[in-house]
């Protein structure tokens, strides 16, 4: 007993540390709370404590069965690997001139270290996503040089060298474009314990599910689900001016470099009349009218009261109403929100001065449409036959003909001025040839026709937003057919529908970005909508409570990425994005989360008819907790794959499999809260329902801070996640 009471003593101080750490590190840096509590003797001690408490513990109960040995073993592995990383690994930073070879690199610690071999800088060369706009990836091309042997390779954002010990990653690189910053690390020892501790593991998470010995498999042949799961069965017209809707969106098909892309410029108007409104369309105008509304009509449309000021607390201090127009924020002493402006800056964690900064954006935002910085929609191709875009103001390329160069000046207020005479059909001409003018010098930076159309239909049919009020809805009615089989079973095909126009949706985003949509948070949300459908509509079956869950969950899923107003805009990945082990992690993390969620779901649905007396609700409410566990165990094992492969991820494109960042250091806390109920044999508390949901209802707060806190509150390198 006094080693079971130690043991969940240090189990929970390390959940305490870890999660109090990375709060800390909000407010210092992550490298401080890395040397200072991750990477202190008392946080190793404490886990080397927590390993011999576990092991002592594990003998005393004399487990016999290899897959419950090996999966616990791959833990003290796991532990023992990173302890050799943190004694023995050398790291460091060489910096690269070009055509100067060097064999020494910067410690950590500040001190100078031998290479095994010299190392030569040959080129530094950025390449760049179409167009020339966003960067897709860094590479170094070196010469290695040890004696007479002179070895060249390219080093780039995963792509690594390794050799003689040593593994040298890109990590930044020079102003000029003449140097280059390679990251240098040294851990013999480490990564192969460490690395076999992951195999061990992945190979305890899968044989878990899959042994018939296994609680698992035991859950699943419980005919008390198929039992229970059959009883469950049984505006006004505005005369601002505006162009015709039409001609607008004529206009908006006309091509713009936006968000590191080349896209048609209706999608950056939705962006645009967003940011101001709140909203993709202001009263009966679409975007490319409100766009082009400001662009020829500006006097008028500043008048308009389209900005919206988010922020009570900003609106207060200001006495201004929640929808203003721009005009409304010039006074007779100039603009008024220029005073606030450099206090604002100083406290960007005050509400007001997070306010201000916001409507000051806005501003920004129509001063430098204005002045046409944004409209980068004029390709030119030099007589090295590179592609460059192009704003009304730039400065152009002096082969660039001075015919062009007066074209690119005076097209768009000769466009102005014909849409403010009403000359539509003249103004019609003039965008066709703009269009026939940017295929004719674009190249092959043009998106094909099928990116646009894809492009066209996205922007066009808000399928998220429909399909979380359609989800919602579905998920709150299909609650009143429960007793009736076949009526409830529409809901089913209702929630299939819903999933097929959820994957169109994604099949969209990829096809406009042309990689698979995992990059940033709005993407993973739309998959773990996707995959709580997918599992419910494969499970419906035997388990026909799962079509309600399915719906309400992944519909939930879908508002709250509405309402945290996740940023929607299709963008090119960052260059360390661009690895096959990106899907694979984030679908494998997104599973878990689908599963996870489900077991909350589960908990809601307990304590919402536990007191009922109607026997068919008492019986389905006894069969919870088994449906709970069943998402429980492929839960733990997906979140632990996932963590994991996440970690060898990180390995190769930063050197590092494991670096205290918020986001990894939260996913563990949540994967060591839900291993919990697992354990019923040693936490006989969660073996009564009750105690159980009560425990499943709180550990889902870990799956909201790891997912969203660490997004918005604690950032780190995940937070684009």
């Amino acid at each position: 007993m006094r080693t079971k009471k130690t043991l969940e003593i240090i189990y929970v101080l390390l959940v305490i540390v870890m999660a109090t750490g990375t709060i800390i590190g909000k407010y210092t840096s992550l490298d401080y709370v890395s040397d200072n509590i991750f990477g202190s003797w008392w946080f190793c001690l404490l886990w080397a404590i927590g390993a011999a408490a576990g092991i002592v513990y594990f003998l005393k109960r004399k487990i016999r069965r290899p897959i419950v040995i090996t999966l616990h073993l791959s833990f003290v592995v796991i532990l023992l690997g990173a302890l050799l990383t943190h004694l023995t690994s050398n790291k460091g930073v060489v910096h690269l001139r070009q055509g100067k070879a060097i064999d020494t690199y910067i410690t950590k610690d500040g001190n100078e270290a031998k290479l095994p071999f010299s190392i030569q800088l040959n080129k530094f060369t950025v390449s760049y996503h179409a167009g020339n706009m966003a960067a897709m990836d860094y590479a170094s091309i070196v010469t290695l040089i040890q004696g007479d042997k002179h070895e060249q390779y390219q080093i780039s954002m995963n792509n690594i060298y390794s050799g003689y010990g040593t593994r040298l990653y890109q990590s930044s690189y020079d102003e000029d474009m003449k140097g280059s910053y390679l990251s240098v690390n040294s851990d013999p020892y480490g990564i192969p314990v460490t690395y076999l501790g992951y195999a061990l593991l992945f190979f305890g998470l899968i044989a878990m599910l899959i042994d018939p010995k296994g609680n698992f498999r035991r859950l699943l042949r419980k005919e008390a689900i198929a039992g229970i799961m059959l009883v469950m069965g049984c505006l006004n017209a505005s005369a601002q001016p505006a162009l015709p809707r039409q001609t607008a969106d004529d206009f908006g098909k006309i091509l713009i470099v936006y968000n590191g892309r080349i896209c048609p410029i209706e999608t950056y108007a939705i962006d645009f009349t967003t940011k101001l409104y709140g909203k993709k369309s202001y009263k009966d105008f679409t975007p490319s009218q409100v766009l082009t509304g400001f662009m020829f009509w500006g006097q008028e449309w500043m008048k308009e009261p389209i900005l919206r000021l988010k922020g009570a607390e900003l609106r207060n201090k200001l006495n201004l109403n929640e929808y203003i127009s721009p005009m409304s924020l010039f006074g007779q002493q100039g603009y008024i929100l220029g005073p606030y402006l450099q206090d604002a800056h100083s406290q960007e964690n005050d509400n007001v001065s997070k306010q201000l900064l916001d409507t000051d954006d806005k501003m920004m935002l129509l001063m430098e449409l204005t002045q046409g910085k944004p409209l980068r929609i004029f390709p030119y191709t030099s007589k090295s036959n590179t592609v460059d875009w192009f704003t009304p103001t730039d400065r152009y390329p002096k082969d660039m003909p001075k015919e062009q160069q007066q074209y690119i000046r005076s097209i768009l207020p000769l466009a102005g001025q014909l849409a403010r005479q009403g000359k539509i059909d003249m103004l019609n001409e003039l965008i066709l040839k703009l269009r026939k003018y940017q295929y004719r010098y674009g190249g092959n930076t043009i998106p094909s026709d099928t990116v646009i159309k894809a492009e066209g239909i996205y922007n066009h049919f808000p399928f998220a937003t429909i399909l979380f009020i359609f989800n919602l809805t579905a998920g709150l009615l299909s609650v009143l057919f429960l007793a009736h089989k076949k009526r409830y079973r529409l809901f089913t095909w209702l929630m299939s529908l819903s999933w097929c126009v959820l994957t169109f949706t994604l099949a969209l985003r990829w096809v406009i970005n042309g990689t698979i949509p995992l990059a940033n948070g709005y993407e993973t949300m739309l998959l773990l909508s996707w995959l709580i459908m997918l599992v419910s509509v494969l499970t419906t079956r035997k388990l026909q409570l799962m079509t309600t869950f399915g719906l309400l969950m992944s519909g939930f899923m879908l508002l709250v990425s509405h309402l945290g107003e996740m940023d929607p805009s299709i963008t090119p990945r960052m260059p360390v994005l661009n690895s096959p082990l990106l899907s694979i992690h984030v679908s494998i993390i997104m599973i878990s989360y689908a599963l996870l969620s489900l077991t909350f779901i589960s908990a809601i649905a307990y304590f919402l008819t536990c007191n009922s007396k109607r026997e068919s609700v008492m019986a389905a409410n006894q069969q919870l907790t088994v449906l709970s566990q069943i998402f429980l165990y492929p839960a733990i094992t997906t979140l632990g794959l996932g963590i994991f492969i996440g970690a060898i991820w990180a390995n190769i494109s930063w050197g590092s499999y494991w670096g205290w960042d918020p986001k990894e250091t939260w996913a563990l806390i949540t994967f060591m809260i839900y291993a919990i109920p697992l354990h019923t044999n040693s936490f006989s508390a969660l073996g009564k329902p009750k105690n159980y949901h009560l425990f499943m209802l709180l550990s889902f707060f870990s799956i909201l801070m790891t997912y969203f806190g660490v997004n918005y509150i604690l950032g780190g390198m995940h937070s684009y996640a």
